[in-house]
């Protein structure tokens, strides 16, 4: 699984932060660091923070494919 964040979109709401605190942190009020390669076994927190993002600046990509945050909100 990779992780990318659009940082010129993220607006530092930190929700990805709250979700997935091994894959994402705020340093500071409004830098967000990110691990771009989480380990699978933080896939769904690591889903749950890309479908919760206010401004959807969350993308995964996945061996089977890319997969949305409206995707990722799906059971």
């Amino acid at each position: 699984m990779r992780v990318v964040v659009d940082l010129s979109r993220c607006e530092g709401y930190a929700q990805c932060a709250f979700l997935a605190p091994d894959a994402f942190r705020m340093h500071g009020e409004e830098a967000l660091m990110y691990v771009p390669n989480p380990d699978d076994d933080r896939r769904e927190q690591v889903l749950r923070a890309a479908a919760a993002c206010p401004v959807q600046a969350i993308l995964v990509d996945q061996l089977e494919g890319r997969v949305s945050p409206a995707e990722a909100s799906t059971p």
